[in-house]
């Protein structure tokens, strides 16, 4: 063997079955995924419980609970795909951007794991993850695309090439629309996450009831804004006071068809703008049945795709760390026990050290 097959061997070899690790915020989750693309296992430990009567995640509260918990769910993982940790050909661990508290926790388990088993470990950028959740869900997905990720704490619009970092075409300039879905549940007296608790009220609301803005609709460009509808929100509800369940209902099916339709928009005009005919749409918001009908529409509409995971992969798992780790570690790339922890870290940025 030549040694340019011998190192395509090595790497191939490392991508062969890889366990991830993701505790970015407050899910901390551990998946097996062979060769890039089969889920062998993916366990999650939800903590909902835990977060539901402060009405958002804690982050002092999220790491503790994360330390409890990792070595059950790493060992639930293995246990499922049925293969011992030796077997193990690499490890791949969220190392940002998110809670620093829990991606530490997290982070070092991986990283001591890789060194006990003496394998490669590779730190995955928590947004690069959730685009491979695309890939995972549609093999046939190719770059170049167009990525909308919506999720608690992102949402933008990504180009993404085969042979070059994701291009950031347009962001939220304040709030993440997931983070918008949270804070109108509170306003609501939803129950947390607001993400779902919004959308079932919805379902027995009417969308036209309440005129809302549609943020930056009428402006250039790709940038999003969720702050001036979340205040829209709030000085209805204190207009409307006291709100009965139809009250309710009507502001979150008015607030849910505002939110996605401005996100149904940015991704029309970037498709035409980039000259794109293909759309994955991912993170913890994709999950919305609104936008995935609104995007489905738009897709027949205009001739382009649109990829959806399923919903067992929109929200934070660590499969998809595990495949997005796998594309890292078959282009030969590895990270060393240096590897930090980022609150916030660019796509496309280097997640190791130096």
């Amino acid at each position: 063997m030549t040694p340019a097959g011998a190192a395509d061997a090595a790497r191939a070899g490392a991508a062969r079955l890889v366990l991830g690790i993701e505790s970015s915020c407050d899910e901390m989750a551990a998946a097996v995924v062979e060769a890039g693309r089969y889920i062998r296992s993916s366990v999650i430990h939800s903590q909902t419980d835990v977060h539901a009567p402060y009405g958002g995640v804690v982050p002092e509260l999220a790491s503790r609970d994360h330390v409890r918990h990792v070595c059950a769910v790493v060992e639930e993982a293995l246990l499922r795909a049925g293969v011992e940790a030796s077997e193990l050909s690499a490890v791949a661990v969220t190392s940002g951007p998110g809670l620093v508290g829990s991606l530490l926790v997290g982070l070092s388990f991986g990283k001591a794991l890789a060194f006990r088993l003496g394998v490669p470990c590779v730190g995955v950028h928590h947004l690069a993850g959730h685009l491979a959740s695309a890939e995972l869900a549609d093999p046939d997905l190719r770059p170049p695309y167009l990525g909308l990720v919506v999720s608690g704490g992102h949402t933008a619009l990504y180009r993404i090439e085969d042979a070059s970092p994701p291009a950031l075409l347009g962001q939220t300039r304040d709030d993440a629309v997931g983070e918008a879905f949270d804070k109108v549940a509170k306003l609501l007296g939803l129950p947390f996450p607001g993400g779902p608790a919004v959308s079932e009220a919805a379902r027995a609301g009417d969308a036209s009831a309440v005129a809302l803005p549609r943020p930056l609709e009428a402006l250039p460009g790709l940038d999003f804004s969720y702050s001036g509808l979340k205040t829209a929100v709030a000085l209805e509800v204190e207009r409307r006071r006291p709100l009965d369940a139809r009250g309710v209902a009507d502001l979150a099916a008015s607030f849910e068809a505002a939110a996605t339709d401005v996100l149904v928009a940015r991704a029309r005009r970037a498709l035409e703008q980039e000259g794109l005919s293909r759309l994955a749409v991912v993170g913890g918001v994709a999950a919305n049945r609104r936008l995935r009908d609104s995007l489905a529409r738009a897709a027949r509409e205009d001739g382009f795709r649109v990829v959806f995971p399923p919903l067992s992969l929109c929200t934070d798992n660590a499969a998809m760390i595990a495949a997005a780790g796998a594309r890292r570690l078959a282009a030969g790339e590895r990270d060393g026990l240096e590897l930090e922890a980022f609150s916030r870290l660019p796509l496309g940025a280097r997640t190791g050290a130096p």
